[in-house]
Order: structure tokens, then C-alpha cells, then sequence
């Protein structure tokens, strides 16, 4: 394959990466005057970016010897990567303006695209040590975003927090990787993948659990997910929205690639860890949630609860099953961005950001729009019908009902039903309480622009987009078998 059709392959990381390298010559040169320039043009190129998957950066299979994969599974996910980052850029000048003076600079939209650059390399990788970059690519970038606030106490720890877990993370990721290749001769996905279908070793084995346990920090999925709850409550408000959405499909994205491209053949032995996963992210998210006080706590605990959702869909191993989370990830990115952007307007008179629950007690008679918003975000999140967060659960619990996965169906049904607790006192403290002190009107069109397209899209007229959500995510789910 000639040079050029390699570049049209990868060139939305080619645009991105560009961008991102342009924009921080231009911020280096224009100092913190050219910040709000900087951002208005991150977005651009992120838009720009998904504009160039038009084409072989979706369909042109295989690049660079088999090192990347333009695929409609990569494309798809690097659709909701790119939506997810360019609402975090939008959402950081008012909340920085507001909280912390000139505490927002250039670097913070840069920092997003080169973030968003190494999530694409990771939906598209086909090969471990691609697989490696791209991971890195993006946490980097993540943990340079997570302290961003220098100011703030809370926000270095989080960074420090985030670096030192993420740190470990990565070496149990190349330790399992190292494995893999020593055992099967090639970091290549299609050789591993002929290793695996060969002769059963015991260091392969031990190699895909290494690998499968350094992926589940990344999703933060239960026993890896303890970085998770500091993190989202010391890190910016925006940053934490796009820690929950953007890495959160990344992450999910390799793992589903990296299970059924790479380890297909030894689907038996990756479904116990993810079924263990699963179950255990259901419940200790539902659990732990039950008990806190900031709300960024609670949706970071919701995150977890969520992934294991996402992987029931994984466990099932079928086309349906890799459809079905690609789905729930579309329904979840919309719910939790739309949550994260409420969050954003709770702040008292001086500006200053209130992250208490108890803060929302009585907001639908202050704020009864956003009250309403926050309300069907919150029964969405439960899975409540007939809200659109509903057929995003029914979408992988059939799968895995189709796959003979019942027990996992069952328990996961019943282990949402605790999950729907702390949702709904969300909504009953807004509701039914006495009110508390009223937050500072909306000062951006923008944000409550977005917080409503949110709020219709998992609303019941979602439904309406099932047959071109349906369609989409099956047709990606297929190129991965």
C-alpha cells in the first residue's frame, strides 16, 4: 500500500495532531490574550477532524504494515470522542472566568487535542505497541489537565493522584503486553489473535490478564477504579465532564478491539474477568454512591456503575454485544455530559462553585429548568422508562440474554435497581425539600443550549434515532468480526 493511502487513513490523528502542534505555537507567541482564539479554533479542529473520517479514515482497512485499522468500530467511537472533547473546550472559559480569574491559558484546549489524538490512535490500533502510544498519548495529556487549577489543592492532588495510579497502570499494561508478545512471537493483533487460537499456554493466559487489568484502570472498572472518586471531585469541573465521557469511550473502545480482534479465540477466558468486572462495578458503584455528599462524587461512583454496564455487552462476545455498548456509550456520553453541565451552573453569588448535594434542595421552585434537566438526567442514568437511558440497559442485557449470559442478565437488573437510590434522591431533594440558598442565574447561551439538546436526546424522543443509532452501531460492531 503507497504512502498516501496510509496518510488518508490516519488523517483525522494527522489533523488533530497538526492543529494541536499550530495552536501551541500560536498560544506560545499570543501568551493568555490568545485563549479564547485558541479554544474557538480547537474546536474547528476537532470538527475538522471529523470531517476527514469521511472516507478511508473509516472503510480504508488496514495502514502502516497493520499497525492501524480505519474501520467503521474506530470511526464510530472517534465521532463521540470528538463531540465529548469540543463540549469540554466550550464548557472551560466561563467556569475559569467565574472560579479562578486567569487560571485558564492556551494550553487547556491544546492539551485536549493532543488527548484527543492519542484516543483515536487507541480506537484504531491493531497492533500492542500502537495500542501503547495512543494510551499514553492520552494520559499524559489527562494528567497535566486533572491539575490544571495550580492554585488548587484539590486539583494537584488529583494530578498527582492520577499520575502515580495511572503511572502503575501502564507498567502492569506493558508487563501483560511483554507477556503476549513473548509467548506469541508478535505484538501484531492478527498473530496474537493465531497464538491464542493455537496451543493454550499458560504465559498467554497470564498475558491477558495483565493486559485486561491495566485496561480496567483506564475504564476505571472495579478493583481499578479506586483513583476515580478524588480525581473527578479534585479536577476542574470541565475536565471532569471530559474524564468521564471522551477517555471513558476510548478506553471502552480498546478494551472491545483488543477482546475480539486481538484474544477472540480465548473469548472463555476473557469473559470471567469481565463478567467479574462487570458485576462488581454495578454493585460497588450503586453501593458506594449511596453514602455521598458532592455530587461530583456520586456521578464519579455513577461512572463506575455505568462501565459495568458497558461490559455486559463485552462479555456477551457477538456482534449484538459489541453493538449494544456502543450504544449504551452514546446514551451515557449525553447523560453524564448533560449532568456535568448542570453541575457547572451550580455556584453561589460570589461565583464560586457549590458541589453539595443538599445545594440542590428545593431548585425546582429557584431553578425549575434546570431542575427538570437535571431530574431527566438523573432517571435516565437509572435506566428509568421511558427515558432513552432505558434501551441503552436493554440494548446490552439482551445481548447477553441472546448469548446465554442469564444469570448476568439477571444480576445486573437487579444490582441496577440499588444504582436507582441515589439517583432518585437526587431528584428528591430538588423536588421535595425545603429550598436551599438559590445558585447564580446562567450566564452562558452556550451551556444551556447544550444542557437542553441533551436533555431531548434522552428523553423519549431519542427513541426516534433508535433505527439510525440501530444501524450505525451494528455496521461498526461487524467490522470488528
Amino acid at each position: 500500500m503507497d504512502y498516501a493511502a496510509n496518510i488518508a487513513m490516519t488523517l483525522p490523528e494527522l489533523v488533530l495532531a497538526l492543529g494541536a502542534i499550530a495552536l501551541m505555537l500560536v498560544s506560545a507567541w499570543g501568551g493568555d490574550k490568545s485563549t479564547r482564539a485558541v479554544s474557538i479554533a480547537a474546536v474547528f479542529v476537532l470538527v475538522g477532524a471529523g470531517i476527514a473520517l469521511v472516507g478511508p479514515a473509516s472503510s480504508g482497512g488496514y495502514a502502516f504494515d497493520g499497525l492501524y485499522r480505519a474501520d467503521a468500530f474506530g470511526a464510530f467511537a472517534k465521532v463521540l470522542i470528538y463531540i465529548a472533547s469540543a463540549v469540554a473546550i466550550v464548557m472551560a472559559p466561563s467556569f475559569f472566568a467565574r472560579t479562578h480569574g486567569d487560571d485558564l491559558r492556551p494550553e487547556y484546549p491544546v492539551l485536549i487535542l493532543l488527548s484527543a489524538c492519542g484516543m483515536g490512535i487507541m480506537v484504531s490500533a491493531t497492533d500492542m505497541l500502537t495500542l501503547y502510544v495512543g494510551l499514553e498519548l492520552q494520559s499524559l495529556a489527562a494528567y497535566v489537565l486533572a491539575s490544571f487549577m495550580r492554585r488548587d489543592g484539590r486539583s494537584a492532588e488529583a494530578g498527582l493522584k492520577y499520575f502515580v495510579l495511572g503511572a502503575l497502570a501502564s507498567g502492569i499494561l506493558l508487563y501483560g503486553i511483554s507477556l503476549v508478545y513473548g509467548f506469541s512471537g508478535t505484538t501484531l493483533f492478527s498473530g496474537i489473535s493465531e497464538a491464542y487460537a493455537g496451543t493454550k499456554s499458560l504465559g498467554l493466559l497470564f498475558g491477558l490478564v495483565f493486559v485486561f487489568a491495566g485496561l480496567a484502570f483506564k475504564i476505571s472498572a472495579v478493583p481499578f477504579h479506586m483513583w476515580t472518586p478524588d480525581v473527578y471531585e479534585g479536577a476542574p469541573t470541565p475536565v471532569t465532564a471530559f474524564f468521564a465521557s471522551a477517555p471513558k469511550v476510548a478506553a471502552l473502545a480498546l478494551s472491545v478491539r483488543v477482546a475480539v480482534d486481538a484474544m477472540g479465540p480465548a473469548t472463555d477466558q476473557w469473559r470471567q474477568i469481565v463478567i467479574f468486572a462487570a458485576l462488581a462495578s454495578i454493585i460497588l458503584g450503586a453501593v458506594a454512591a449511596i453514602g455521598q455528599t458532592n455530587i461530583k462524587r456520586l456521578l464519579a461512583y455513577s461512572s463506575i456503575n455505568n462501565v459495568g454496564f458497558a461490559l455486559i455487552g463485552l462479555a456477551a462476545g457477538t456482534p449484538e454485544g459489541v453493538s449494544g455498548v456502543l450504544m449504551y456509550l452514546t446514551i451515557y456520553v449525553a447523560m453524564t455530559l448533560g449532568s456535568f453541565l448542570v453541575v457547572l451552573q451550580m455556584r453561589g453569588d460570589d461565583g464560586q462553585p457549590v458541589e453539595t448535594i443538599d445545594s440542590l434542595a428545593g431548585m425546582s421552585r429557584t431553578r425549575p429548568g434546570l431542575a427538570a434537566a437535571l431530574a431527566i438526567f438523573m432517571f435516565s442514568l437509572a435506566g428509568i422508562p421511558p427515558l432513552f437511558g432505558f434501551y441503552a440497559k436493554f440494548a446490552v442485557f439482551s445481548a447477553a440474554v441472546d448469548a446465554g449470559l442469564f444469570p448476568l442478565a439477571v444480576v445486573g437488573i437487579a444490582a441496577s435497581v440499588i444504582g436507582a437510590y441515589y439517583y432518585l434522591r437526587v431528584v428528591k431533594t430538588m423536588y421535595f425539600d425545603d429550598p436551599a440558598p438559590a445558585f447564580a442565574p446562567m450566564e452562558s447561551k452556550v451551556e444551556g443550549s447544550l444542557i437542553a439538546i441533551a436533555a431531548v436526546f434522552v428523553s423519549p424522543a431519542g427513541y426516534l434515532l433508535i433505527p439510525v443509532l440501530g444501524a450505525w452501531t451494528m455496521a461498526a460492531a461487524r467490522a470488528l468480526f
